[in-house]
């Protein structure tokens, strides 16, 4: 492999830059916030700048859908205000020369669970990010399935229920429900007392921690609601493994109850029996191995490991 890759991680509340360290392993070489998107793409260039690529580099760019991952243009994510119609593809390749490509972020972490943690091994693997959203990635029969445009697997915009937590714009969502900042929402109906900026997911799950049952209820209850999404994805695509990387990763002992609950009640269950749920395995660097795999990918098309 002669050229140079470069990982960029966009995400909702931070901006991650990479380099590969070794075959498999990764390096950051900068972590910020990620801001609108003239100061953000400014910081990203001079992280960039430093690390003097030449004109062979490759760009692996992970970021939060809609996007049209063809034309390498951000379109509006949720959780990126003001990124209208971004180029950064562009950009990037304006500025610096060679490639860059761009991915849908829950894409991009099946891809780096697939080949290096939690999914290896597997013909059929979902991945849900269950960070600031939520998103899947689709790994069938082994191959990275991202539909006709790039935006297979945005599950978090499905609806559970018709009022509720909002995500994606969407009062009773899946990502309403199961994301930071559906879940945050959700803590108001259990501590309607408290301060807007007292609730987050982080709070919610430090509370679980010591025991406190109102926030063992919340927790429960976005169990419930993740089973239920969850059951439609084991009925309609038979995966071998589901993936859930962030909040799962970290709260699955409060969480896991309520989901195998609904999971038992709502799937199918020849297809639950040949399915287990697990939690991402590259750990909080899950999203510049992601970014880093983009690029990988882009020099090396990947089928089943």
């Amino acid at each position: 492999m002669t050229s140079s890759l470069i990982g960029i991680d966009l995400g909702g509340t931070k901006c991650a830059v990479s380099i590969p360290d070794g075959d498999d392993g990764v390096r950051e070489v900068a972590r910020f916030a990620s801001d609108k998107p003239a100061p953000t793409l400014a910081r990203l260039f001079a992280e960039i700048d430093r690390l003097q690529p030449g004109d062979d580099v490759v760009f692996g760019i992970s970021c939060g859908g809609p996007l049209d991952a063809e034309r390498g243009l951000i379109l509006s994510p949720p959780n990126l205000p003001g990124w209208d119609r971004i180029a950064i593809c562009d950009q990037l390749t304006r500025r610096y020369g060679g490639d860059a490509r761009l991915m849908n972020d829950a894409n991009a972490c099946a891809l780096a669970e697939w080949q290096f943690g939690a999914g290896r091994g597997t013909r059929n693997m979902i991945f849900l990010t269950m960070g600031t959203g939520m998103g899947a990635g689709l790994i069938l029969d082994g191959r990275l399935y991202e539909g006709t445009n790039g935006n297979a697997g945005e599950v978090g915009h499905v609806r559970l229920v018709p009022t509720g937590p909002v995500g994606y714009g969407k009062p009773g969502s899946f990502e309403g429900f199961c994301s930071g900042g559906g879940i945050a929402q959700l803590a108001h109906r259990f501590w309607p007392e408290a301060l807007p900026d007292q609730l987050t997911a982080r709070e919610a799950a430090t509370a679980a921690t010591l025991g406190d049952p109102v926030a063992l209820r919340l927790w429960h209850e976005v169990g419930i609601r993740l089973g239920e999404a969850l059951a439609i994805l084991v009925d309609v695509l038979n995966p071998e493994r589901i993936v859930i990387g962030s909040i799962f990763a970290r709260c699955e002992q409060f969480i896991a109850g309520g989901m195998q609950e609904s999971l038992r009640r709502e799937a199918l269950a020849p297809s639950l029996a040949v399915c287990s749920v697990v939690p991402a395995a590259l750990g909080e660097q899950i999203g510049s191995h992601a970014a880093l795999a983009i690029a990988r990918c882009h020099l090396r098309p990947v089928s089943t490991p």
